[in-house]
């Protein structure tokens, strides 16, 4: 495996990590938010607990994904905090109640709720800071973040489809316990598949990630409650040899979320997401 390591963010850290494999097959690993760096110069609200920064973080999820690249996965991963900047948001989502001078109008619903591309709201609902954010500190951001994680997606993305005639990205996140819950407080599905109601990718695609995600006696949901966010949109481009299709595992199978540490189920669900792995990549997703 070879680790490669490039971009920056212009504010002391790197943008983004690369991880290549030797020989590079069609798949594409993502994870947007597993970063932990969060640049001095961000100035969230002083009082704003550590835990409430990092609240929507998808915890680990780097670490989880990190077999891929022995399969011959390329292996994209965000390396600073989602409250800086999300890299699964469109660049243009402004919100103009944080950010002076970005226009009327509150744009998406998830920017109206505080979850533009540079959120206003953190994960668990405290406001990220006591004032407002000017225009240019926006747009330094997106250059200087958004920018160039999703060009060095981009790359990976294309030259996997120069090699193989497609590209499949597989877009990993995590949600909150509560966020999976079903009705009376149930648990709720173990995982979420979004493939954007199957125009993103191929069925097969879908299919084979379902059936390796269920060979693990887990619970699987389609496009409920995340049908895909931003980077599937955007990738999700079947006609164009482009296939993305979105993961969302829930936090209750392997994290503590109170203690921000790994759970006692950590164990068992690195060894299941890396079989889930070795299933997806072992065999040509044509065949399926």
């Amino acid at each position: 495996m070879d680790q490669g390591r490039d971009g920056s963010d212009g504010s002391g850290g790197d943008a983004f990590v690369v991880l290549r494999p030797a020989v590079p097959g069609r798949f594409v690993f993502a994870s947007p938010h597993s970063g932990v760096i969060y640049p001095p110069d961000m100035g969230a609200d002083p009082t704003l607990p550590e835990a409430s920064l990092r609240s929507a973080e998808d915890a680990l999820v780097d670490r989880l994904i990190a077999p891929g690249v022995d399969h011959g996965a390329t292996v994209v991963l965000g390396r600073l905090g989602r409250a800086w900047v999300d890299l699964n948001r469109d660049p243009a989502d402004l919100d103009p109640v944080l950010i002076e001078g970005a226009g009327e109008g509150p744009g998406s619903a998830r920017t109206a709720a505080g979850y533009g591309v540079i959120p206003r709201m953190t994960g668990d609902g405290r406001a990220l800071y006591d004032r407002r954010l000017t225009l240019d500190e926006a747009r330094a951001r997106i250059a200087g973040t958004h920018a160039p994680y999703h060009a060095a997606l981009a790359d990976r993305m294309r030259a996997a489809r120069e090699r193989h005639g497609e590209a499949m990205l597989i877009d990993w996140h995590s949600m909150p316990a509560r966020a999976a819950q079903g009705s009376g407080g149930a648990r709720g599905p173990d995982v979420v598949l979004g493939d954007r109601h199957g125009s993103s990718c191929s069925a097969g695609l879908t299919r084979r990630l379902r059936r390796a995600f269920e060979a693990l006696g887990w619970r699987v949901a389609l496009n409920q409650p995340y049908a895909g966010g931003w980077t599937t949109q955007t990738w999700g481009r079947p006609a164009e040899g482009f296939h993305a299709v979105q993961v969302e595992l829930n936090r209750a199978l392997y994290f503590d979320e109170a203690a921000r540490a790994p759970g006692p189920g950590w164990p068992r669900t690195e060894s299941g997401v890396a079989r889930v792995i070795s299933a997806l990549l072992s065999v040509d997703p044509d065949r399926t």
